[in-house]
């Protein structure tokens, strides 16, 4: 694995999303524009924060390694270091590096000729957990273990470091001098985090040393207990640490399933969670029930009884839990059952009408409990986007992945996703910055916007034609061969309702072609086929398999054929005595004429219909992908293409789908970066062949690529002057559009749920937490409650 793989890997599973945050400004301020969403965390100043207290913070779960720099380093990894551990540069609200003044008095770029010089100088009280200051030795300790050079060392995150030639102590112990061999314009993004040299110093140390336990740190907190059984890490206030101290006693990092967390929150496991939509949509409707009830005021309908902790529905009945969907038939029909006269049924039937009632009553009590809570709403630092394999298939040709791209709407989808949450809803420009850093600019021009017509022109420019002769068997389609299909853990297979494979446009009626019907409504087997006065060839309405209904229609056809009567002049022919001639034999059956398939209203071309392998992850926590590819598949359909969705495992869908090339089309996120040159360049470097024959893809996983791209990273990444460095990136992105490999959709949105109380954390945005300032507000005093 390469160093620049490394480093992206790091990105993809856990770097950029967990970076610490200081306001602050530096050249360049207006580039990017403001950011989309800005940070909802409830700032409070300090004075009105109490000292003390304990905040729980779910986390996915508890880091593998508290090493950053290593390969299975995740998010949780780097909020522990975010907290304990040096940045000399930090992300403010627009996703911009800016110096850190707990450990940088300043640092700047002191020589360009003969080679580039920086200058740090450190914090004078700045010191490690043992008292020792941080200086020199621990920058070169770690220099020499991420350069590469010595392969003694696991390491990840290699970029930058491997252009240093050499680092010395400056005219103090607080000066340290960096020089680089190449110039680096994201010099940056180096030392941060910085490491003790105890955890660099050696290949063991770094290799192992700091996997579980971190002895020496330098952060407004100190790695506490890690506890494996309880899931949780505890992070405690530094009593060495110089800066405003830390306003909470204890940081409490628990690990939490997503699925699980509005349950957490509500037994008063946690007080604070980033959540998905649904937990959302709970909190949502608790307040809402909270503030009917009171509404209502004392003894309105539907108090006293758990349903009335979720509101009423019709009868009486919950208006959402698991008793919402029960209807008053289904009620009666339980009730019977439950008291009728089979024993045996009756029993089975109220051991399930106890569980029920269990499980309705537990829904509101949660729902009672999670009332309290306030959903703090931004946009994360990641972006969704429409990735297209350009491998092999017909997404090798650079037309037709135009053609898919301009047939998308991408103001709809990201309406789709973000209004209903009350977030802003405009789609992503670019793809190696977001809206307020300073890389940013929209240059989905490059492309052009959407437009069926000039989509429709793409793919007949590239041989696809509607109605074209299929010379295949029914149900193949152009492209490589379908890897098996998997469904992730649910059922599959007849008669479970879910066989985790769904083509669109494949075979319905004529081919994808239903007047008068609503597109994406379903059409129901053989009401198209039987259409009266319809003179095309329709597929048999014999209810069997696509490939057998073809073979089918095919007898059929031949048998209509030996059986169709022969006109009147033959008849009288054989009447006269013709037929009895024994010379003369029977007549052969006339052959039956071969069924020509087309593609109808469907794309096809060299006897292939055009059909795409569209990979979705099938878990809890992705139904806006599942919706925003459904609404693709049916957009595409118009254009005439089809599309095969797979739903698979979350654990398999990046592994055995996106990473090894076993898809068309697919919907997954990126995380954004303040340093595009460095970490977007692995992103979109055009593939290489290896010696085996294989493809070197880095992190491109999309497999397309082109020279003037990597040109263009290669030159903005040893350019010093800033701007033009920018533009460089700017100008690569450009590329990266005209080449359609991947369309950035939208903003990731980022849905915090926090107890009463807790000030200065929620949803961060392009920024993340100042550690310090997090905590619970003091109570109001006579004097405020007097103003």
């Amino acid at each position: 694995m390469s160093q620049r793989r490394r480093r992206s890997l790091a990105l993809l599973t856990s770097g950029v999303l967990a970076l610490p945050l200081l306001t602050g400004c530096g050249a360049g301020d207006d580039e990017g524009g403001p950011a989309a969403a800005g940070q909802d965390i409830a700032t409070t100043k300090r004075d009105k924060v109490a000292d003390g207290g304990v905040l729980r913070w779910a986390v996915d779960a508890l880091p593998d390694t508290l090493n950053a720099f290593q390969a299975d380093a995740d998010a949780t990894t780097n909020r522990i270091a975010g907290a304990v551990l040096p940045h000399l540069f930090v992300l403010d609200a627009k996703g911009r590096p800016v110096a850190n003044p707990d450990y940088l008095e300043k640092a700047e770029v002191i020589e360009r000729e003969p080679k580039q010089v920086v200058l740090y100088k450190l914090n004078q009280q700045a010191v490690w957990s043992d008292g020792r200051e941080i200086g020199a030795p621990d920058f070169v300790a770690q220099w020499r273990a991420l350069n590469g050079k010595d392969s003694a060392y696991w390491t990840a995150r290699n970029a930058g470091y491997e252009r240093i030639e050499k680092i010395e102590k400056g005219k103090t112990d607080l000066e340290v001098r960096v020089t680089f061999g190449k110039p680096y314009a994201d010099w940056r993004s180096l030392f941060s985090p910085l490491y003790p040299k105890q955890v660099t110093g050696t290949p063991d140390a770094f290799n192992e040393g700091a996997r579980g336990a971190l002895k020496v740190t330098a952060g407004p907190f100190g790695l506490g207990a890690i506890d494996k059984k309880t899931g949780t890490a505890a992070l405690t206030r530094n009593p060495r640490w110089w800066g405003q101290p830390a306003k909470l006693d204890t940081l409490v990092l628990t690990a939490v399933p997503r699925a699980e967390r509005p349950a957490a929150l509500a037994a008063g496991k946690l007080d604070l969670a980033e959540i998905d939509r649904s937990g959302a949509d709970r909190i949502a409707l608790a307040r809402r029930d909270a503030a009917a009830e009171g509404a209502a005021g004392k003894g309105a309908p539907g108090r006293g009884g758990p349903a009335s902790a979720v509101g009423t529905g019709a009868g009486g009945a919950p208006a959402h839990g698991p008793g919402a969907a029960l209807t008053p038939a289904q009620a009666t029909l339980s009730w019977a059952t439950a008291y009728g006269t089979d024993e045996e049924k009756a029993a089975q039937e109220k051991e399930s009408r106890t569980k029920h009632a269990e499980s309705v009553k537990r829904y509101a009590d949660e729902q009672k409990a999670l009332r309290g809570f306030t959903v703090r709403k931004s946009l994360e630092p990641a972006y969704t986007q429409l990735a297209m394999n350009g491998a092999s298939g017909p997404l090798a040709d650079e037309r037709v992945r135009r053609a898919v791209a301009r047939a998308l709407d991408r103001q709809a989808l990201a309406d789709l996703v973000l209004k209903p949450l009350g977030l802003p809803a405009k789609p992503v420009g670019s793809h190696v910055a977001l809206a307020g850093q300073q890389a940013y600019a929209d240059n989905s021009g490059a492309l052009g916007g959407q437009d069926a017509k000039a989509a429709q022109a793409l793919l007949a420019d590239a041989g696809w034609r509607r109605g074209g002769r299929l010379s295949e068997p029914a149900g193949a389609k152009a492209g490589p061969e379908s890897a098996p299909q998997d469904d992730g853990k649910t059922p599959a297979g007849p008669g479970t309702g879910n066989d985790g494979l769904y083509i669109v446009g494949q075979d319905d009626g004529a081919n994808g072609d239903h007047p008068g019907t609503a597109d994406g409504e379903a059409v129901a087997a053989g009401s198209a086929a039987s259409a009266a006065g319809d003179e095309r060839d329709r597929v048999s309405p014999v209810l069997a398999p696509a490939p057998f209904g073809a073979q089918q229609q095919a007898s059929l056809l031949a048998q209509a054929a030996r059986v169709r009567p022969v006109d009147d002049a033959k008849r009288s022919a054989a009447r006269d005595g013709d037929a009895a001639d024994p010379a003369k034999g029977s007549p052969a059956p006339a052959p039956a004429k071969p069924v020509i398939r087309t593609s109808g209203n469907m794309l096809a071309k060299d006897g292939k219909a055009l059909t795409l392998r569209f990979v979705l992850p099938a878990g809890p926590g992705s139904e806006s992908l599942r919706t925003v590819g459904e609404r693709i598949s049916r957009t595409l359909r118009k254009l005439g293409v089809n599309t095969e969705t797979t739903k698979v495992a979350d654990d398999s869908f990046f592994k055995d789908h996106i990473a090894s090339g076993q898809y068309d089309l697919a919907l997954y996120s990126w995380p954004a970066t303040a340093f595009p040159a460095t970490d977007a360049r692995p992103i979109f470097a055009k593939p290489e062949p290896a010696a085996d024959g294989s493809l070197l893809v880095e992190q491109n996983y999309t497999r397309v690529g082109t020279d003037h791209i990597d040109q263009l990273f290669d030159q903005a990444v040893g350019e010093l002057d800033e701007a033009q460095s920018r533009e460089l990136v700017r100008k690569a992105d450009a590329r990266i559009w005209a080449a359609a490999g991947s369309i950035p959709l939208f903003q990731r949105p980022e849905l915090v749920a926090v107890k009463p109380g807790l000030v200065n954390v929620g949803a961060f945005g392009l920024g993340a937490p100042r550690y310090q300032d997090i905590g619970w507000k003091k109570a109001p005093t006579a004097k405020d409650r007097k103003k």
